[in-house]
């Protein structure tokens, strides 16, 4: 005789188990499929340490092209959408079959830029890809996401990516932006500076640089837009500081984020090593 457990039978307890797992499990891919995200790519024509960027070809294929091709190719998003203020870099995208939109001004920032387009659309989460990040890939993006999912995720507003740092040389390279986390994987300072600074040489610490890879909520998104740049936002340029000094917390998930970002005019062969490399095309 089966033994009983509250008054049920060990096999309408293993029914009862399964059935409330097929719930959950339900519940959980239901929550998934009902999120909505979009792309937006941020792409400006002038950079004063690379003019034109964003058109510089890779094998044959434009930096920005590139960026949008593998963001859609992470099958992640609802949308992806390039935002741009050159007729240039809108005419790439569009005629290769993409979508862009010309934003209506100059803007100190991508956020900023993006914050216009995202007025118009319908998303529970935006994604700010950088525009010269071309081998955008999806374990990252995928993190990203996922800290907005569930009864935690309601709670988050913004989030990014960060990696470790290990190399000393770009530890105090100021064009590595770095970040220290606290307890819960949320940011508590970005600088340009090698930040901790360790007094103590011999203890064990981890530099995280920051990877230019937002997720937003809507709100908050908008919101940045209207508070003017921040103190320390000016004095580091480093635009997530306007979140953090207007009381928005920022939750940082770590990544291996294996990539090459296109900021000077080498990096391109630096780029085209790494499709090699890798076996991209």
């Amino acid at each position: 005789m089966a033994a009983a457990y509250n008054g049920y039978t060990e096999e309408k307890l293993g029914w009862f188990i399964q059935f409330n797992a097929f719930i959950i499990t339900k519940f959980t891919l239901q929550n998934l499929l009902m999120m909505k995200s979009i792309a937006l790519i941020p792409a400006r024509l002038g950079a004063t340490r690379f003019p034109e960027k964003m058109l510089a070809q890779i094998k044959g294929k434009s930096v920005i092209r590139r960026t949008y091709e593998s963001t859609v190719k992470t099958g992640l998003f609802d949308d992806v959408i390039v935002v741009t203020d050159s007729d240039k870099i809108e005419e790439e995208i569009i005629k290769n079959g993409g979508k862009a939109v010309r934003s209506k001004r100059e803007y100190d920032s991508g956020t900023d830029r993006i914050a216009e387009v995202a007025l118009g659309l319908d998303a529970d989460v935006f994604v700010n890809v950088q525009g010269d990040e071309p081998f955008v890939q999806k374990a990252p993006l995928e993190k990203l996401l996922n800290v907005f999912e569930g009864k935690i995720g309601e709670n988050i507003q913004v989030a990014s990516l960060v990696q470790k740092l290990q190399d000393p040389e770009s530890i105090n390279d100021p064009n590595f932006v770095k970040v220290v986390l606290d307890l819960r994987q949320f940011a508590m300072y970005f600088s340009r500076c090698p930040i901790p600074y360790l007094r103590d040489k011999d203890w064990p610490i981890s530099h995280y640089e920051h990877i230019g890879v937002y997720a937003f909520r809507k709100m908050p998104l908008l919101n940045f837009t209207q508070w003017p740049m921040s103190t320390l936002e000016r004095a580091e340029k480093i635009e997530c500081l306007r979140f953090l000094e207007n009381g928005v917390p920022i939750k940082m998930v770590i990544s291996q984020y294996m990539g090459i970002e296109i900021d000077m005019p080498e990096d391109i062969a630096k780029a085209e090593a790494f499709m090699e490399k890798m076996g991209f095309e």
